[in-house]
């Protein structure tokens, strides 16, 4: 075989190499111009935590920041720079603005035009009352990561600060049993500190409403008392696995079903921390590990106030053989209805939302949703709002003002839940709006 035939074969293969390339880079920017042509239909995309702003004037198109998120979505390349695709799927990693080599990129929270609500907090995660403390996604920091770690310096915190409580007072109490929480309370008992840990519903906090098998932390973790959990991916079974062994191993003061409606500054230097129930506690320090969930917001419609009517779901065994309606078109909603229809028990599931489309859903959400309606696995009621519920049956009302009747067994009301910001103004701590900074 001659020289140049063999050069002529390096040559064909290194252009076939170079087109398969080219093609794979093309359809990665096809699909990132798809997205951000839905984002703009949405208008203005916030999220309630941390995320990027990307400079495009420096921007040199890298794609470093692209495949350093874990997320995968968030950020895409289009047109030869990084653009924001995804906001609403980034939980704050902070992998991308490490990435970048020209420094392109920084975390901030909210917009140069809308703001996002959070407490006044200093370097400790202590707010402007000495001794309370926001730590978590309800300061705006929704990685698990980052919530054990506030949680951890919150915590070193309060045992370094002196503060403690005398007889019946405790020296902490903790509110919210999610990851910061948790990560307080182990720090603190670590400490010696005598805590006690209060939540609303069960131990495990938000994790335990998300879909089976949601892959909920990426990357190390590493818990006082407990020690480093090495593991790469986490599903929300295997994270609810954790928390069940930390109970187990840890002899963690905790009581649930607990809604704190108050906390006011006390006598002789502490706070009294007052429950839905009327019961009375005090602390000399409180740490606020609320998440963003707040108390879920309801319709305002007859018939809400029966049982078949709920505002979570955390498994969807409880409703095989039913029609179940999600109200709602947030990620909430969607992923509600997803896991209902996934799971494959009910005997229809149907979504009603008031607008005409999924606006304010995350690009995999969106994807996921859209299979299951084209599959019939998944009814859609656009533009509707609920108007009655009755026994057995939910009326439904159209844009136009018609009305329509559709069986149902249990609707799920998914459509958001008190401002955080309301819920810590409540309790007294300052709060301020931030706008595109950190």
């Amino acid at each position: 075989m001659s020289t140049s035939w063999i050069f002529g074969g390096m040559f064909l293969i290194a252009i076939a190499i170079y087109w398969l390339v080219s093609r794979r880079e093309d359809r990665k920017e096809e699909k990132a111009a798809s997205m951000l042509e839905d984002l703009a239909q949405m208008g203005e995309v916030v999220p309630d935590s941390i995320h990027p702003r990307i400079d495009p004037n420096r921007c040199i198109g890298s794609g470093a920041c692209v495949r350093a998120c874990p997320e995968q979505t968030v950020i895409s390349i289009a047109g030869g720079v990084a653009q924001l695709t995804n906001p609403l799927a980034c939980v704050g990693h902070g992998a991308c603005e490490a990435a970048c080599p020209v420094g392109a990129i920084q975390l901030v929270f909210g917009t140069a035009t809308r703001g996002v609500e959070l407490p006044r907090l200093d370097p400790t995660f202590q707010t402007t009352r000495p001794g309370v403390y926001v730590i978590g996604e309800l300061g705006g920091m929704g990685l698990i990561r980052n919530a054990v770690m506030q949680g951890t310096q919150a915590a070193d915190q309060v045992i370094a600060s002196g503060r403690r409580g005398m007889g019946e007072t405790w020296d902490a109490i903790v509110v919210g049993a999610g990851p910061a929480g948790i990560a307080a309370a182990l720090r603190l008992i670590e400490g010696g500190l005598r805590i006690l840990l209060l939540d609303r519903e069960t131990f495990g906090g938000t994790i335990l409403h998300y879909p089976r098998a949601k892959v909920v932390m990426t990357g190390t973790l590493t818990l006082p008392l407990y020690g480093a959990i090495r593991k790469r991916r986490m599903s929300k079974e295997e994270l609810v696995e954790l928390w069940t062994d930390i109970r187990k191993r840890v002899e963690l003061p905790f009581v649930e079903g607990e809604l704190i409606k108050s906390v006011v500054a006390g006598d002789e230097d502490h706070y009294e921390v007052r429950s839905e129930s009327g019961e009375l506690r005090r602390a000399a320090n409180v740490l606020l590990a609320l998440g963003r969930r707040g108390s879920p917001r309801k319709l305002g419609v007859p018939g809400e106030n029966q049982g078949k009517v709920v505002y979570r779901v955390l498994e969807p065994d409880v409703f095989a053989n039913q029609d179940v309606l999600v109200v709602g078109g947030g990620n909430g909603a969607v992923e509600t209805a997803l896991a209902l229809a996934d799971h494959g028990a009910c005997r229809s599931v149907a979504i009603s939302y008031r607008r005409g489309a999924f606006h304010r859903c995350r690009g995999d959400n969106l994807e996921r949703i859209t299979a299951a309606i084209d599959a019939g696995r998944v009814r859609t009621w656009f533009d509707t709002e609920v108007r009655e519920i009755l026994p057995t049956r939910v009326v439904l009302q159209r844009a136009d003002g018609e009305r329509v009747e559709i069986r149902n067994d249990t609707t799920v009301v998914q459509v958001g839940g008190t401002p955080p910001g309301e819920i810590l103004g409540d309790f007294g701590v300052e709060i301020v709006t931030k706008f595109g900074e950190r």
